[in-house]
C-alpha cells in the first residue's frame, strides 16, 4: 500500500554541504509541504599528511544519526541523499572503501587539466561533456590518481551520495545529475563517455551503472534497518543527488523564462533548458551543461560563492576580531559606499582554504591591488567588496547565459542559504536590473523531498506541479532593482579574464 493511501508521505532528506550537513524530515500531502530540520552537523576538509580529505565515515555516522531521529518522530517512508558534486570514494572487490575520499580543493589536481586537454582537445571535450573547465573535476582527480595503489585496486567508483546510499542498501550505481558533473559523461546520450575515459587513460570499468532521479536505489539492509529503528524494506530513493539539481526542483517558478542562482558555498548561476548548449561560444564562455531532474539541462556557471565570505569570517574569528561577526559586517556593508572596490570573485587563488599566512582577506586585498582598485582595509569594507563582486559576477553570467541560450529572462530566483542574505539579494536585483525572488533557503532539501514523494505515490506528476506546491507553501521575498551606481562602469574595471 502506498503512503498516500493512508496519509501523507514522510521521508528523510539527507542534504550535505561542504561546510555543514543536515537531515530533514519532509512531509508531503495534498496541498501541503513541510520541512523540519532534525539534525545538523559541521563538515569540512580534514588535512592529513599534506592532503585534504573528507571525513566520509563521520558524514555517514551523522547521516545515520539524523535518519534515526526522523524515524523516532513519526512514520518514515523513504530516504534520499544529495550533496555537492565531483568527489568520490573507491571500493575494492569486497566492497570496502579504499581510503578517505579527497576533497576537490586538494592541490593534487594542479596542472592536470592542461595535461588532459593536450591529449583530448578542449573543443572535443566540451562537445562530449558540455562542462565548464573546472580544474578539480572528477576526471582530473582520477588522472591525478593514476598509478596509485587505491585506483589500481578499485573495483567501483561511487560519487559521495551514491557511496552513502551503498552503505545503506548494498547497491552500487551513479545517479545521472551527479554523474553529469564528472567530465566522463556524455551530456547528449546521457551515458558514460567510455571512449573518452579510455583515451584519457582512466580505468573506465570502475564506472557503475547509471540511475535516474526517482529510481529506487534499493531497500535498507536489514542490519541497518535494525540499527536505525526503521521498517525492513524501507526504500532509499535516488533524488537529484547533486544538491543543485535538487535545489532547481525547489525553485518556485511560474514560467519558463526564469534564471536561478543556487547561492551557498558555491553559487550556481544559470537557466533550466530542454537541451544542452554545445556551441563554441558556450565553450569559450566556459558555461556548463549538467543534468537536471526529469531530463532537463542545467545550463550554468559555477561562481566562487559565499565561500569567500565564510573563509574571511573564519579568519576574523580566529584572530578574535570581535566586530567582524556576520551580523556586524553585513550591517556595516549595507551602509558602505557601493562598488568602491570590485575584484574577480572567480579568481582561482580564492579556491583553496585560507591559512594563517595566506588568509582570505589578504587574498582579496592582493587582487584589489593588482587591479588598481582601492584596497579594502576593514572587515566591513572587505565584506562589501565580496558582495559587490558576487553581484557583478551574477550579472555578467546571467546575461551571457541568456545570450548563449537565446532565452529571455524576466525574473531571477535566488535559493539556498544565500537567499537569506538580504544585502546580496538586493545587490543582485540592482546589478541584473531584474526582480529577485529570494527563497526558499532549503530548496535542495525540498527538491530532495519532492522527488522522493513522487516516487512513493504523491500526486506530483512533473516539475510544474512540484514548483507549484513549493510556491504555495514556502515563503519568498521580492527585491526590486533600484536606480543607483553604474554597474557597467564597475564591470569595465575588472581584469580582462573576468569579462572574457
Amino acid at each position: 500500500m502506498s503512503p498516500t493511501a493512508t496519509g501523507p508521505v514522510r521521508v528523510a532528506a539527507v542534504d550535505l554541504g561542504a561546510t555543514s550537513g543536515r537531515v530533514m524530515a519532509g512531509r508531503v500531502g495534498p496541498g501541503s509541504l513541510h520541512l523540519d530540520e532534525l539534525h545538523r552537523f559541521p563538515n569540512g576538509g580534514v588535512r592529513a599528511n599534506g592532503s585534504l580529505f573528507w571525513d566520509v565515515l563521520g558524514i555517514h555516522r551523522e547521516s545515520l544519526a539524523g535518519i534515526a531521529k526522523v524515524a523516532r518522530t513519526g512514520p518514515l517512508h523513504g530516504i534520499g541523499i544529495d550533496s555537492w558534486a565531483i568527489d568520490y570514494g573507491l571500493l575494492d572487490r569486497d566492497g570496502h572503501l579504499l581510503g578517505n575520499p579527497y576533497s576537490h580543493r586538494d592541490s593534487r589536481t594542479d596542472g592536470v587539466a592542461e595535461t588532459v586537454l593536450s591529449t583530448v582537445g578542449a573543443a572535443e571535450m566540451y562537445a562530449t561533456t558540455g562542462l565548464q573547465n573546472l580544474p578539480f573535476s572528477t576526471v582530473y582527480q582520477l588522472v591525478a590518481a593514476r598509478g596509485t595503489p587505491a585506483l589500481e585496486s578499485a573495483e567501483t567508483l561511487l560519487l559521495l551520495p551514491d557511496l552513502l546510499g551503498y552503505w545503506l542498501t548494498g547497491k552500487v550505481g551513479a545517479e545521472r545529475t551527479n554523474a553529469s558533473t564528472t567530465g566522463m559523461y556524455d551530456v547528449r546520450s546521457r551515458e558514460w563517455a567510455l571512449d573518452l575515459a579510455k583515451r584519457i587513460g582512466i580505468p573506465w570499468a570502475v564506472l557503475p551503472p547509471l540511475r535516474d532521479p526517482g529510481d529506487v536505489v534499493g531497500a535498507v539492509l536489514d542490519q541497518v534497518a535494525e540499527q536505525l529503528g526503521v521498517p525492513t524494506g524501507l526504500p532509499v530513493v535516488a533524488v537529484g543527488s547533486h544538491d543543485t539539481a535538487s535545489a532547481v526542483v525547489g525553485v518556485p517558478a511560474t514560467e519558463d523564462d526564469f534564471a536561478y542562482i543556487s547561492s551557498g558555498t558555491w553559487s550556481l548561476v544559470g537557466l533550466e533548458l530542454e537541451t544542452p548548449v554545445l556551441t563554441e561560444a558556450a565553450r569559450l564562455a566556459d558555461f556548463t551543461n549538467e543534468g537536471g531532474v526529469d531530463g532537463t539541462v542545467r545550463f550554468l556557471k559555477n561562481v566562487m560563492g559565499l565561500w569567500v565570505l565564510s573563509e574571511s569570517l573564519r579568519h576574523w574569528e580566529d584572530e578574535r576580531i570581535v566586530e567582524a561577526g556576520l551580523v556586524a559586517v553585513l550591517g556595516g556593508a549595507r551602509e558602505a559606499p557601493p562598488l568602491r572596490t570590485v575584484v574577480d570573485i572567480d579568481d582561482p587563488r580564492l579556491l583553496a582554504p585560507g591559512t594563517r599566512g595566506d588568509n582570505m582577506p589578504s587574498r582579496i586585498q592582493r587582487l584589489a591591488a593588482e587591479a588598481g582598485e582601492p584596497i579594502p582595509r576593514t572587515p566591513v569594507a572587505i565584506t562589501r567588496c565580496i558582495l559587490d563582486s558576487l553581484a557583478l559576477a551574477y550579472r555578467r553570467h546571467l546575461r551571457t547565459a541568456a545570450e548563449l541560450a537565446g532565452r529571455e529572462v524576466s525574473v531571477v530566483h535566488v535559493v539556498g542559504g544565500g537567499s537569506q542574505n538580504a544585502l546580496l539579494c538586493q545587490l543582485t536585483a540592482d546589478a541584473c536590473g531584474l526582480p529577485v525572488l529570494a527563497g526558499p533557503a532549503e530548496a535542495a532539501a525540498l527538491g530532495n523531498v519532492l522527488v522522493q514523494a513522487r516516487t512513493l505515490g504523491a500526486d506530483l506528476p512533473d516539475l510544474t506541479a512540484m514548483r507549484d506546491l513549493v510556491r504555495r507553501t514556502q515563503g519568498v521575498l521580492r527585491y526590486e532593482p533600484r536606480p543607483g551606481p553604474d554597474w557597467d562602469a564597475a564591470e569595465a574595471r575588472l581584469p580582462a579574464r573576468a569579462v572574457a
